[in-house]
């Protein structure tokens, strides 16, 4: 059973939970894959690879399915003007792929018109799912995933860290699959300070002018932050920039942000003590295998958290001299609490 479907009861209680109803499509027989007669896969993205967070985790997912499975894969990269895109995921479409990848919010819409169409093909959302219940998507799966679980560690770290008191948060956009981040780093950092100030700042749906990013942590900085969280994509490496001109803290998203900066910019990573890692491309590289191997069912959405492995945060060598032995063993000890249920994490993913 691959690791999505062994979920699938606890996503169809969420299912429930939302108010709402899902069949799901068995999973299908396995196809004869070999590396002469590969899966086809194509991942879609509404922006372009080097975003050093999202984009560039479900590349290396599909890289990793590429290298280790009989799959091939092609990234199209649709650039940041909307108008691309839609024709972009059609254009996928009509490419004669068996696997057509999207994901968030911004193309759960064409998704949902275009899959349909296709019901031969599979399509694979990730951080973002259609409503089943007014679309005929029982070819689609959506991967969605509890990032507060994780967030939780690392603003329980960062408030201990933080020698003023206050940290600073940047979300890209108000929405769910972006602030349950914020949900769970806020409940972490109070549970370790409840005196912690939290300066909050939206980039209003901007997730690539890493110039806007910059200047709203350089605010968040002069109001007495030491510890920055952006959570806005390509708009957050700003964000980074500023912290690491300021001598300052900060916590990265998606990926080990820290190690994508450690050859390039040795300096930015050394402030990155950790990242909220949402393990997308590991969560797709296992869909694809389940794909291949017939049991990963489709027409469901799963939802994925800390007690999945399908998001945590890092613990490279920079956290590691960052934090403190007795703060990595607490944070150890809520980690286990949390994937067993003994701790709440408050989520908006419902």
């Amino acid at each position: 059973m691959s690791f999505l479907s062994s979920i699938s009861k606890a996503a169809a209680g969420f299912v429930l939970a939302a108010g709402m109803t899902a069949v799901a499509v068995p999973a299908t027989s396995a196809a004869d894959y070999s590396k002469d007669h590969p899966l086809k896969v194509v991942l879609v993205l509404h922006g372009n690879l080097g975003d050093k967070s999202f984009f560039d985790s479900a590349a290396a997912g599909l890289k990793q399915a590429e290298a280790e499975l009989p799959v091939s894969i092609k990234i199209i990269e649709a650039g940041s003007d909307p108008n691309k895109w839609e024709p972009a995921l059609q254009d996928a479409a009509d490419g004669g792929y068996d696997v057509v990848i999207a994901g968030t919010f911004q193309m759960i819409d064409f998704v949902t018109k275009i899959a349909p169409d296709y019901p031969n093909e599979k399509f694979i959302t990730f951080d973002t799912t259609p409503d089943f219940t007014k679309c005929k998507c029982d070819n689609v799966l959506g991967v969605m995933y509890q990032t507060s679980s994780a967030g939780y560690l690392a603003g329980y770290a960062a408030a201990k860290l933080s020698k003023s008191g206050t940290l600073g948060t940047i979300i890209g956009a108000d929405f769910p699959t972006v602030t349950d981040f914020k949900v769970g780093f806020d409940q972490g950092a109070k549970a370790a300070n409840p005196d912690v100030k939290i300066l909050n700042a939206d980039a209003g749906g901007v997730f690539n002018d890493p110039a806007k990013g910059k200047e709203m942590a350089i605010a968040q900085l002069g109001q007495g932050a030491d510890v920055i969280f952006p959570i806005a994509g390509g708009t957050g490496i700003g964000a980074l920039q500023a912290v690491k001109d300021a001598g300052k803290l900060a916590v990265g998203v998606d990926s080990d942000q820290a190690l994508i900066f450690q050859a390039s910019d040795p300096a930015q990573a050394a402030v990155i003590f950790t990242s909220v890692e949402k393990r997308v491309g590991q969560s797709l590289y296992l869909a694809l295998k389940g794909t291949i191997d017939g049991s990963q069912k489709y027409g469901q959405y799963e939802l994925l958290g800390l007690k999945d492995g399908a998001v945590g945060i890092s613990k490279n060598d920079i956290y590691k001299k960052i934090v403190p032995a007795d703060l990595q063993a607490k944070i150890d000890d809520l980690e286990k609490q949390i994937a067993s249920g003994a701790i709440t994490v408050d989520t908006v993913m419902k």
